[in-house]
């Protein structure tokens, strides 16, 4: 049989199997699409597609009206036919072909059957006026997917507007690299909406918020920073941030409608907004998560920055966990949660501006104070000031000495605590080994209801240790806090 005949009989074999794929991709589903899409317009343009841009690509691909669209998607139908326009034309000038809302499926299906075809591992040869196949593929047609390059962040082409507002100049940055590379991966390639930073005070949590705007403000529009440390009201912040983008833009009253228009400004602009110590929303004297009265707005305001789909993200600082927000995460909505521990190896930077000595001891002492940034740069000074530098002097007078200045920082947190909290707190002081909850209930006169609601919001409040040993958690306190308890409490 001639080499001419074979080829002939290999290109049929193929024509049938893209035949059978012709007719499969007329039953693609809306993710097969929206990935397709993506790596057309990512291996053309280094760029994925936005939120919107997707959401009119599904809308599309399944029928809906861009009115229908807008809804979904809380925009003006306006909006989502000039989106829709700029999509289009990108798309045409990927495939090389018009592309249109009519047309669409019939494009992208015959393209996807064009890139399938190439998986083959065959290619076409023209022999006189006869397409026959060969069995060297050739290098122009490939997969899309496997010519996708590493993907990098997206770049705006003009200056952010950055406002940092009340945002603390940083002087000193000690490694949290594996945190920042963390936070970068969530933003610029994940594109979670929605990002909660958590931690004990004093652990970093503002410093690394700051340090990553300076890193990554280049893929936005406009970076913000503002604290909630004097405890606005949502229609204060809404105000606030509102501002920023128009100031000359009567700013409505109205949640609902403050709520819209911020939206309408994410989905504008991409934008990264950090509001730190969002505790300071929560009421003192009561469990964890209980939010003042007046401010029950921002856990559905914190929602919807999740839930909608826009351009833009929110970071979100807090001593607390947040309870919604864990619950949008486990709902596996665009949402994340990022705790932060000790600085590790690190921490030796604070040690060694401080000028202490006795280097061979500085691990025992950054174990001992948690690897708590704020807490070593208190207790650093005191022995600077009061051992001369010597850190083995200053460990030979006791497991833990706790600075006025320590002790006034973390009188702000236990100063929040529930009775029934607090009298866990010592409890837990009181123990030499961590103690699970059935010892702790059996040593306490709190009812199991009691107990486990304190426990939970003392978690919240990461002021516990917990290590589970089997299908047992055993319960204790760090060095600093059971030595503040011993301090600040009789027991």
């Amino acid at each position: 049989m001639s080499d001419f005949i074979i080829s002939v009989i290999k290109c049929k074999k193929m024509y049938g199997k893209i035949d059978k794929t012709l007719r499969s991709s007329q039953l693609m589903d809306v993710k097969e699409v929206l990935r397709f899409a993506d790596d057309l317009v990512f291996a053309k343009t280094g760029e994925h597609l936005e939120d919107l841009q997707e959401a009119i690509l599904a809308g599309v691909w399944e029928g809906k009206k861009y009115s229908q669209i807008a809804e979904a998607s809380y925009c003006s139908e306006g909006h989502v036919r000039n989106v829709a326009s700029k999509l289009w034309k990108c798309l045409s000038n990927v495939l090389g072909e018009e592309v249109t809302q009519s047309n669409l499926r019939s494009t992208l299906g015959r393209r996807q059957v064009f890139i399938v075809s190439s998986n083959f591992g065959n290619d076409f040869l023209h022999i006189g006026n006869v397409n026959v196949c060969t069995d060297t593929q050739s290098p122009e047609v490939t997969n899309v997917r496997s010519q996708t390059p590493t993907p990098q962040p997206q770049q705006t082409p003009t200056q952010p507007h950055i406002d940092l507002g009340d945002a603390p100049e940083i002087f000193s940055f000690y490694d949290r690299t594996p945190a920042l590379a963390t936070l970068q991966t969530w933003i610029l390639q994940e594109r979670c909406r929605l990002i909660a930073l958590l931690g004990i005070s004093g652990i970093g949590k503002t410093t690394l918020a700051v340090r990553l705007l300076d890193q990554i403000k280049t893929n936005f529009d406009y970076v913000i920073y503002r604290s909630l440390r004097f405890s606005p009201t949502l229609n204060a912040t809404l105000t606030n941030l509102l501002q920023i983008f128009s100031e000359k833009t009567d700013i409505p009253q109205n949640i609902e409608t403050q709520i819209s228009q911020l939206i309408n400004y994410l989905r504008q602009y991409r934008c990264l907004i950090i509001l730190d110590d969002v505790q300071m929303l929560f009421s003192s004297g009561q469990l964890a998560g209980q939010y003042r009265s007046g401010y029950e707005d921002y856990p559905l305001f914190f929602k919807l920055i999740a839930e909608v789909c826009h351009n833009s993200y929110l970071i979100l600082n807090s001593w607390k966990k947040l309870r919604k927000i864990a619950k949008l995460e486990r709902e596996n909505t665009p949402v994340r949660s990022l705790v932060l521990g000790s600085l590790g190896i690190a921490a030796k930077e604070i040690l060694r501006e401080h000028k202490l000595s006795d280097e061979d001891t500085w691990d025992t002492l950054i174990n001992t104070y948690q690897g708590n940034p704020l807490w070593l740069e208190y207790t650093a000074t005191m022995i600077q000031e009061l051992f001369g530098g010597s850190v083995s002097d200053f460990l030979e007078c006791d497991a833990v000495i706790l600075s006025e200045s320590l002790q006034a920082e973390l009188d702000q947190q236990f100063q929040r605590l529930t009775q029934q909290e607090l009298a866990i707190m010592i409890q837990l002081a009181n123990e030499n080994e961590p103690i699970a909850l059935p010892q702790i209930l059996q040593a306490m006169p709190l009812s199991p209801s009691n107990l486990l609601n304190g426990m939970e919001s003392l978690g919240n409040r990461l002021l516990l240790d917990a290590k589970g040993n089997g299908k047992t958690t055993f319960f204790s306190l760090n060095t600093v806090l059971k030595k503040y308890v011993k301090n600040r409490y009789t027991i």
